[in-house]
């Protein structure tokens, strides 16, 4: 059975994503296009578009060009947009860089990306250098100003020449480059054409709430395909205004909403929980906002229902990837009658999708559960360096196989059961265990090691480690241990000793069986209660 979007087809443009985002800059004048949430600082359309203008020739000027790498290791700023869009005019790919990251993990982006530039902020550029001096980034960028770096500003200095004349071509030229552990393993870098990205603008169109009259927080991060399409390039395609939040706290988000008389939220579950459960939102007037949207992890539906009836707005639910450009499904935002509890939606615009026995390959029928495969126009080129991780998610026939166990219904609604792939979802971030397991390994005192994601009501999943110890080590130990070699939200969190790690005849970790043992400790202590 083939899956069909019920929406009608759109035509794609063959044209470079900047010049798509941006055609109605100079039009819409002074009206806000980014607002940075803590100061209030306003960057209208106008100065966005002479802003990108001016960047593209600061960096030609440096000799950045088509089919070059710039990484962009930063919060949310109105100033990100400026960054990426002056490098897709170039013809150049952004690598998006997590502000959590450890030296050595942005060494390690840097490198498999090839970037020649990268661009941070005051407060992590020490990290920042550090990974840049050990690959040989050729500059170093800082927004703002800080020793030992170039002021991002220095870019936009230039007499207002234009910048030169590139030759994209939007089908086959990577214009992002985010990184991705896909269904197992390492990060890899999932190349985005121009065209995969405006393609989801267009597949997106209308079946997202954003509108020209909406202001929308940006909560998501730009690192992630949630916060750079979603919000960040669907907001300024449609002519809304993005207020900016660096760093995530719930009662700054409240306050955000509650000053900027936010419209439209694209949040993840453990935000969608507090709105429905916290005793906090209720000191906040949060009657501007008209719709969520929510994604990135599964929501369940109690708490679905519960946000959408104290807040007394609709809540509709999309499902993606990074490996997708952003999205697979959406509930219309423009049919609240089209909501179907638990489900993520229809396919999106021009998008074929199958449910597939993972076993056999064979494909299943209305109601039955399988993996889901997709095709259409946002899948990726591949993943950058790793021909044999392209070959194995994206078949001949361009179908992607998402790793993921869903239904659809006789409407061709989606509904995610669970993950065929081994990410962990802590809190909208993604966690692959075979990076959190290598460093384990590293500890002496560690013999053996899995990681799984444990259920955990706010976070969604906490990354649990089960360890086979040689030696006496502690909990506390080991957890120390990973804290100082990963990101903040790549975490363990728990930890359990064990004899042994359950594993298949060929070695393969087998994860299933720790799930289970996880649940049935969880049903014992929910039981006793």
């Amino acid at each position: 059975m083939i899956l069909r979007s019920p929406h009608p087809d759109v035509e794609i443009p063959n044209v470079p994503l900047a010049k798509f985002v941006l055609p109605r800059a100079r039009a819409l004048g002074d009206k806000p296009a980014l607002i940075d949430g803590p100061s209030g600082r306003v960057l209208a359309y106008e100065r966005l578009a002479a802003g990108v203008e001016r960047a593209a020739v600061g960096l030609a000027d440096r000799g950045f060009g088509k089919g070059d790498v710039f990484a962009i290791h930063s919060p949310n700023v109105p100033e990100y947009a400026v960054a990426f869009l002056a490098v897709a005019s170039l013809g150049g790919a952004v690598t998006t860089l997590n502000p959590l990251c450890t030296a050595d993990e942005l060494a390690g982006q840097l490198r498999d990306s090839g970037a020649s530039h990268l661009l941070t902020v005051p407060p992590i550029l020490g990290t920042a250098r550090a990974a840049a001096d050990a690959v040989g980034v050729r500059e170093v960028f800082v927004f703002g100003e800080a020793e030992g770096a170039t002021p991002f500003a220095a870019l936009l200095a230039g007499d207002g020449g234009r910048a030169p004349a590139v030759a994209v071509d939007p089908r086959e030229d990577v214009v992002a480059l985010p990184y991705s552990s896909g269904t197992t393993g390492r990060p890899k870098g999932a190349m985005l054409s121009h065209r995969n990205l405006v393609a989801f603008l267009r597949q997106t169109d209308g079946l997202l709430p954003t509108r020209e009259d909406d202001t929308v927080p940006a909560v998501a991060p730009f690192t992630h395909l949630s916060g750079l399409a979603l919000i960040m390039l669907m907001g300024l395609y449609k002519g809304a205004t993005i207020v900016t939040m660096p760093r995530f706290d719930l009662e700054g988000f409240l306050r955000l909403v509650q000053d900027h008389r936010a419209t439209v939220g694209y949040l993840v579950p453990p935000i969608v929980l507090a709105l429905a459960k916290h005793p906090i939102v209720d000191r906040y007037d949060l009657s501007s906002l008209r719709c969520i949207a929510s994604g990135a992890a599964p929501l369940g539906t109690e708490v679905e229902r519960g946000c959408a009836e104290r807040l007394g707005v609709p809540l509709v639910k999309s499902f993606g990837m990074t490996e997708t450009s952003g999205l697979i499904s959406a509930t219309p935002s423009d049919d609240p009658a089209g909501v179907k509890p638990g489900s993520v939606g229809p396919l999106v615009r021009n998008t074929e999708g199958r449910i597939v026995d993972p076993a056999t390959g064979e494909d299943l029928a209305a109601g039955e559960e399988g993996e889901l495969w997709v095709r259409g126009p946002q899948v990726m080129k591949g993943y950058l360096n790793s021909p044999d991780a392209t070959v194995a998610a994206i078949d001949a026939g361009g179908w992607l196989r998402t790793g993921d166990l869903c239904r659809a219904d006789e409407d061709g609604y989606l509904y995610v059961v669970d993950r065929l792939k081994e990410l962990i979802k802590y809190k909208g971030w993604q966690v692959a265990p075979a990076e959190l397991e290598a460093v384990l390994l590293s500890h002496p005192k560690v013999a053996d090691a899995a990681v799984i994601g444990s259920p955990d009501e706010e976070a969604g999943e906490l990354p649990k480690a089960f360890v086979v110890a040689k030696g006496e080590p502690t909990a506390e130990e080991i957890l120390s241990f990973v804290a100082e070699r990963v990101a903040s939200q790549k975490k363990v969190r728990k930890v359990e000793f064990v004899e042994e790690i359950p594993k298949s005849p060929s070695g393969k970790i087998l994860r299933r069986v720790l799930i289970e043992r996880e649940r049935r400790q969880a049903a014992v202590v929910e039981g006793g209660r």
